[in-house]
């Protein structure tokens, strides 16, 4: 169905860097266009909350690979060796993704209490954690971090010992507590404001996470494609409907009026957010047809897709610490 394509072990190594370095960037430069990035702490806070972002969405996508991807009968062999692959990939990318969890608490507590984060204590930085909202939201995606990271060293070992439902219900739990205890308390509607944030970044983890998973690790496998392409095509229309109505919800609770989309930094943030997912909308029903017909190159085009995927996730980073 696809031709195999072979590259060379240090880019498929390097391109993970390179897609988190873009994420970042795009928070920082989005940021900075709309005003919202006033200072050093300001930048430390959103470069470490949107590299988070990034592991974690890679995490969810990872994990649901072993779901998308059949293992039993004809299938085992390949089907055993990319899901291997998933699992060797999320070790080095949880890590990141709990490092980078930590290094937020820092910025966003040096943020909250303004003062540099060379001059915090274990003291200030315990009860900025432990008494705040965002900051319990934080230590939490910590804990799913290193939960996640500590179940794919079991499943390296043993491959049956987690399934990976548990993977990805701990990865998505991680990926939702920053959202859902951010600027949401600020919303007059706070309860359907973080349902709606919540259910937004889910669909978000797995649509973005899943087509990247899909694209890097699946297209190469005929075979398994064919299996796993209508699944993971269910789970993408669902998410994409659910980004469709909850964004529409989202905008109309955090903005005044409808003309604060194009006057507003939080506006056209969103605006520029919701072009970069319908062009991967586009981008993704293209990749689909070509998967399902053997048209090539698709590989050739995965890359750029991920990439705008990082600058997507780069832009929600921004938005979520952009006040309206």
């Amino acid at each position: 169905m696809t031709r195999s394509t072979t590259r060379p072990a240090a880019v498929d190594r390097l391109a993970p860097v390179v897609w988190a370095g873009l994420a970042v960037v795009a928070a920082l430069v989005a940021a900075f266009a709309v005003g919202s990035l006033t200072g050093s702490i300001e930048a430390g806070a959103l470069a470490s909350r949107s590299a988070m972002e990034t592991a974690a969405v890679a995490c969810v996508g990872l994990s649901l690979t072993g779901i998308l991807v059949p293992t039993a009968g004809r299938y085992a062999r390949d089907g055993g060796a990319v899901v291997r692959r998933a699992d060797q990939a999320m070790l080095p990318v949880a890590g990141f993704w709990l490092v980078t969890a930590l290094i937020s608490i820092l910025f966003r507590a040096a943020d909250g209490y303004g003062r540099p984060v060379g001059s915090l204590g274990a003291d200030d930085v315990t009860l900025w954690a432990t008494r705040l909202a965002a900051g319990r939201g934080l230590v939490l995606t910590v804990l799913c971090a290193a939960a996640v990271f500590g179940c794919v060293v079991v499943r390296l070992r043993r491959p049956d010992a987690v399934p990976p439902r548990v993977l990805l219900v701990v990865a998505l739990l991680g990926t939702l507590t920053p959202a859902v205890t951010g600027h949401t308390g600020s919303s007059p509607d706070h309860q359907l404001a973080v349902v709606m944030v919540a259910l937004h970044v889910g669909a978000a983890a797995l649509w973005v996470g899943g087509l990247g998973a899909t694209l890097v690790l699946v297209a190469r496998h005929g075979l398994l494609l064919e299996r796993a392409l209508p699944r993971f095509s269910r789970i993408a229309t669902a998410a994409l409907v659910m980004l469709t109505i909850t964004g529409l919800v989202n905008a109309f609770l955090r903005l005044p009026s409808l003309g604060d989309l194009l006057t507003s930094g939080y506006g056209r943030l969103l605006v520029a957010k919701t072009l970069c997912l319908a062009l991967l909308a586009a981008l993704g029903g293209l990749a689909r047809r070509r998967l399902r017909s053997g048209t090539l190159p698709v590989l050739r085009w995965a890359g750029l897709e991920v990439a705008l995927m990082a600058v997507t996730i780069g832009l929600a980073a921004a938005l979520s610490q952009t006040a309206p």
